[in-house]
């Protein structure tokens, strides 16, 4: 079991910024894609921002230039930097980790932190 633990979600006015992190911790073996996703009420679940091993990053076209992801190997921790925040990026952002193998590649989700920006 992979444990994901969040934190830097809350409200905000638009145009201010928020910093999410994430650290994964337990039965951690060979981390190759840490990210975020979201959730709006109504809405399916969608990709954020996501970086792998070798530190390539895919953005949702939605944030680029606004969000930066990074990642720190060391503390299995991914960190996402929310600026110039939009009501449209209320959602509740869930952290994302695939870990092992290709032949058997683990899928983990956290609980969730909650962005408002309010207008």
């Amino acid at each position: 079991q992979v444990q994901l633990v969040e934190s830097g979600g809350g409200l905000v006015q638009a145009g201010g910024s928020l910093r999410l992190s994430c650290t994964a911790s337990g039965n951690i073996f060979r981390i190759n894609v840490m990210g975020w996703y979201r959730q709006a009420p109504g809405k399916q679940r969608e990709l954020v921002a996501t970086t792998a091993g070798g530190g390539s990053t895919n953005y949702a076209d939605s944030v680029k230039g606004r969000f930066t992801i990074a990642r720190d190997n060391a503390k299995n921790t991914v960190y996402l930097q929310m600026n110039s925040l939009k009501p449209e990026d209320t959602a509740v952002y869930y952290c994302y980790v695939r870990q092992g193998p290709e032949s058997s590649w683990s899928r983990n989700w956290g609980q969730g932190t909650q962005v408002t920006v309010s207008s």
